[in-house]
């Protein structure tokens, strides 16, 4: 009764799925083009993409397709790095993560110790042994960069910076962030606090999933504290391209980086740069970077949530066929020259035997092509199936003997 059901294809530049190949499949061709699983796999780093070469002037880069978790470049991605005032995205995880859970409201307010008033860097201005709202303080950190404003949070969620770092290891440790280490909560040069690139942009794919109410801050361009008045030091939310975030840093150690947050058309690409020779420099490379991203690499939705890619038959269920559905949708991102070669191939024991639960994995999506790594897709089963009973499994069995049926 089991056996291994492979349904194989190629793509061309049109993205019509090739019928040549496919005799003797026992079910139809399926219309793909790519992969990334959208919400139906946990995987450590972004797929890689593979692409028309380009380069970069920073010594630590990573371009991800966000939408499709895919990796469109990189350079040096895991070398660990100091990541000065970028290390605040984390900060503010922790900010927003306590006001998801009920620990802290944007009305609160926080007092102001001298340890935070006299901290140097850039700063929102706090005054001394005041209280200050917390969604002003989330500001004087996202738009400004305040280290004073960092302390003040860190100070007021944990007791104290030290503590507040302690936090943001553990943290970082359960969202996978394996080669960060934090040591305080601004960023100030420590040679025991870094990040890596490919880290800071999972990071920052994390914080606008789980706090998109938080999120828009990050697109303020200007912030008026204590009568001062300070704009957003991200040079992409400038320039006409989609730029909604994240945070640029600067230090003479780690020169001068950003990670940037791109939306359009519903896509977005997160891209993180460091050690880069200067402010201008910095924002131009980061928008030619991105740009690339966009211009070379396309993204094909395929299949919506429950949306079936093909029917398993079933062995002794009271429907004689499954839909095979990926729970959360298919979708992939790639370039035009990458369609060509692409294969495909269906895997499963076939046919299921009933009863069969809905969404139970019942096979896989194996995706292979020239320069990538192998890579596969759990199915599931869409819908459930119950077992017939005795007598339509007596004569199921029968008909199975005699005549071959399933």
């Amino acid at each position: 009764m089991a056996g291994i059901k492979a349904l194989r294809h190629r793509i061309g530049r049109t993205g019509r799925t090739g019928r040549t190949g496919c005799a003797g499949c026992a079910s139809r061709c399926l219309t793909l083009l790519g992969l990334v699983v959208i919400g139906a796999v946990a995987v450590g780093h972004a797929v890689p993409a593979r692409a028309g070469s380009i380069d970069t002037s920073a010594r630590q880069a990573i371009l991800v397709d966000a939408t499709t978790d895919t990796v469109l470049f990189e350079k040096n991605a895991d070398q660990q790095m100091p990541t000065a005032s970028m290390s605040k995205i984390m900060t503010m995880y922790m900010v927003f993560r306590a006001l998801k859970q009920g620990r802290l409201t944007l009305n609160d307010t926080l007092p102001v110790s001298e340890r935070a008033w006299r901290m140097g860097g850039s700063k929102m201005f706090v005054e001394l042994n005041n209280r200050i709202r917390v969604e002003d303080l989330i500001r004087g950190v996202i738009v400004q960069s305040g280290n004073d404003a960092s302390i003040v949070l860190a100070e007021g969620l944990a007791g104290s910076e030290r503590a507040f770092a302690e936090d943001m290891n553990l943290v970082a440790a359960e969202l996978g962030l394996e080669d960060s280490r934090f040591t305080n909560a601004t960023g100030w040069p420590d040679p025991d606090h870094y990040s890596t690139a490919r880290d800071l942009a999972t990071l920052a794919m994390r914080l606008i999933e789980r706090f998109p109410e938080s999120y828009h801050y990050y697109a303020e361009k200007s912030f008026t504290y204590h009568g001062i008045k300070q704009g957003n030091r991200n040079p992409l939310l400038y320039r006409d391209m989609g730029a909604d975030g994240l945070k640029t840093g600067h230090t003479e150690a780690s020169g001068y980086g950003l990670t940037a947050s791109v939306l359009r058309n519903g896509r977005r690409m997160i891209l993180v740069v460091n050690g880069l020779p200067s402010m201008q420099a910095r924002a131009d490379e980061s928008a030619r970077l991105i740009e690339w991203g966009y211009r070379e690499f396309n993204l094909y939705r395929l299949y919506g949530p429950q949306q079936p890619v093909d029917q398993a038959p079933v062995w002794l269920g009271e429907t004689r066929t499954v839909p095979m559905v990926v729970p959360g949708g298919l979708a992939v991102t790639m370039s035009s020259v990458e369609r060509d070669g692409l294969a495909l191939k269906l895997v499963m024991e076939a046919p299921v035997p009933a009863p069969i639960e809905r969404g139970a994995r019942i096979g896989t999506l194996v995706m292979t092509a020239p320069g990538f790594v192998t890579r596969e897709v759990p199915l599931v089963a869409g819908a459930a199936v119950d077992q017939l009973g005795l007598i339509g499994r007596i004569a199921a069995a029968a008909g199975h003997l005699l005549f071959g049926w399933l």
